[in-house]
């Protein structure tokens, strides 16, 4: 349901932020706030995950603790769902925010355990609609050629968060938007179908 290998590039990507955290941007940042926002983030979670000690349990709490610190999650779900948010119950919205969030935390968490070292470099940012800037990157990977991420971050008040993640030009929300409408096309239009493939994703009883 996930594209695993674009979830392992992201992952890859926002560990190794710390190794230019440094560096200056090759190009004038639109909000300067949201490439330190990026930085920031990325110092952190190497600074956790690079400490093997952590037992399973410890690292995917404090994953969690990340995906909260950094990604608005609960406007990416219900985006991700489109407009079957809309034609779901308030006990569907709840119960589908919290399959989302435990399926994102379950495919994320074992490849921030297995981060391997890779590099990963701010080579710019951009205006990105009316409220939103775009800062590019790129992994750099020690066999094979360099990737392009970028993350589409959003100011909320005072606070920035990652609204979407666009793996060479493909954006990680539009895909699961499309895979999420399909599941819910294969069983009638019915966000029921969509709730018991999430709950078999997770292994949840529902």
């Amino acid at each position: 349901m996930l594209m695993t290998r674009r979830l392992f590039l992201v992952c890859a990507a926002l560990l190794a932020v710390s190794s230019w955290a440094g560096r200056p941007a090759a190009a004038q940042s639109a909000d300067p706030g949201a490439t330190a926002f990026i930085q920031s983030l990325g110092n952190e979670a190497v600074a956790t995950f690079s400490n093997k000690s952590l037992s399973r349990e410890q690292a995917v709490q404090r994953f969690r603790t990340l995906l909260y610190q950094g990604f608005d999650v609960a406007y990416i779900g219900r985006w991700v769902l489109g407009r079957y948010w809309n034609s779901a119950t308030p006990q569907q919205h709840d119960e589908y925010q919290k399959l989302f969030e435990r399926l994102i935390v379950n495919t994320y968490a074992d490849r921030f355990v297995e981060y391997s070292g890779e590099t990963f470099r701010i080579s710019g940012s951009r205006v990105e609609g009316e409220a939103d800037t775009m800062v590019s990157t790129q992994i750099v990977r020690p066999n094979g050629p360099p990737v392009n991420v970028d993350w589409r971050v959003r100011k909320r008040d005072t606070a920035y968060k990652i609204i979407d993640v666009v793996v060479e030009g493909v954006s990680m929300g539009v895909t699961q938007r499309q895979e999420f409408a399909s599941v819910i096309g294969q069983n009638g239009g019915r966000v029921e179908g969509l709730l018991q493939a999430l709950r078999q994703k997770v292994g949840s009883a529902g």
